[in-house]
């Protein structure tokens, strides 16, 4: 009976780690080629309109950077959760939650407006998302709880939440009964970075911003070399006087506090209202920014650009040759795959092995 096996290599290639996103992005191009040839789509135009199309027109190009901003912005905090070996998988929740929190300025209070007003917001927007994000931290460390499972369960109860909240208590009184907020004041929105010459607000240099930040906090301080070694080794981390477990609940709150930055972001930069659904799934999408970005700040911004992408390009092939919405979900899973597959392959070889009958 033969057995196939995973043997770790004595040492990966640095030139296949550095070209593994890459080849993930080429393999799903390949495989989203065969899909689309499969439902007698032609390959080659799908793959065009999905990939290159947004890349040209200048209007696409404001959409890339509006839909990328958020995925940047909790695709770093992720990042750093998981290099310290905490993992969030329900960084939806907390934009979510963020955007409900940071949102109740402009709601309850909208003759405030001065110069304060957005600071405010981002900061209990990230408020909110930092909250949220303990408590499946805190189950963690005192109960000894997946934080996998609660994260992502609570991802249901900030959904909900926010469903009731948009038809009832903050539910515009003078909207006709359309389950939405009122809309902010100017304020409370995001502006455009150059009016001129499109609707690209400043949220995407915000989570340029954080990138740059998180990037240089992970490389050259204290408090990254503590995120560095606890995540590759916890043992080390006591040997070091590091405390695992406060570094767990502060990593998960960093990543919630990014996620609900990103969250009243979006609400206030691209949305304008509260309304029941916010997200068409940014927070699980930045699982994937995280992990094709190497779990690099830096490589972050890139991979969220490229995930972006399959936003706009999945919307243009649905109006354009008639497929389904769920393509976008099989590009990001393709990709997750790829990129997961290359990464393995790249530190452990396919050994097959006579077993014991």
């Amino acid at each position: 009976m033969r057995q196939i096996q995973l043997t770790k290599r004595p040492q990966a290639s640095k030139l296949f780690a550095a070209l593994s996103p890459l080849l993930a992005f080429a393999l799903t191009l390949i495989a989203g080629a065969i899909i689309f040839w499969l439902n007698d789509k032609p390959p080659a135009q799908a793959i065009y309109m999905y990939f290159i199309e947004p890349l040209i027109a200048e209007w696409s190009l404001h959409d890339l950077a509006i839909k990328a901003a958020p995925l940047i912005m909790i695709g770093v905090g992720l990042a750093v959760c998981y290099r310290a070996n905490a993992w969030n998988i329900g960084a939806e929740g907390q934009f979510v939650v963020g955007a409900i929190v940071g949102s109740l300025v402009p709601i309850f209070w909208p003759d405030f407006q001065s110069p304060l007003t957005l600071p405010l917001m981002l900061l209990l927007g990230a408020l909110g998302g930092a909250l949220f994000a303990a408590i499946p931290a805190w189950l963690k460390v005192r109960m000894n709880t997946n934080e996998i499972l609660t994260s992502l369960m609570l991802v249901y109860v900030a959904q909900l939440l926010l469903d009731w909240l948009a038809r009832g208590p903050l539910r515009d009184p003078n909207g006709f009964n359309f389950p939405q907020s009122i809309t902010f004041s100017d304020a409370a929105t995001l502006p455009e970075i150059l009016p001129s010459s499109g609707a690209t607000h400043y949220g995407f240099l915000l989570a340029i911003i954080v990138a740059i930040v998180a990037w240089f906090v992970l490389e050259k301080t204290r408090a990254g070399f503590q995120v560095r070694v606890v995540g590759a080794s916890p043992r080390a981390g006591k040997f070091g006087g590091f405390s695992g477990s406060k570094l767990f609940i502060v990593a998960f709150m960093i990543s919630g506090a990014l996620a609900g930055m990103a969250g009243i972001s979006e609400v206030s930069g691209a949305i304008g209202h509260m309304q029941p659904i916010i997200s068409p799934g940014y927070g699980f999408t930045a699982i994937i920014v995280a992990f094709l970005g190497r779990l690099n700040p830096l490589g972050v911004v890139a991979s969220g650009l490229v995930l972006a992408l399959t936003y706009i390009g999945g919307e243009g092939v649905q109006m354009m040759m008639g497929v389904s919405d769920k393509v976008v979900r099989v590009f990001q899973g393709l990709l997750l795959f790829f990129v997961l597959a290359c990464d393995t392959l790249i530190h452990y070889k396919v050994t097959i092995s006579k077993g014991r009958g």
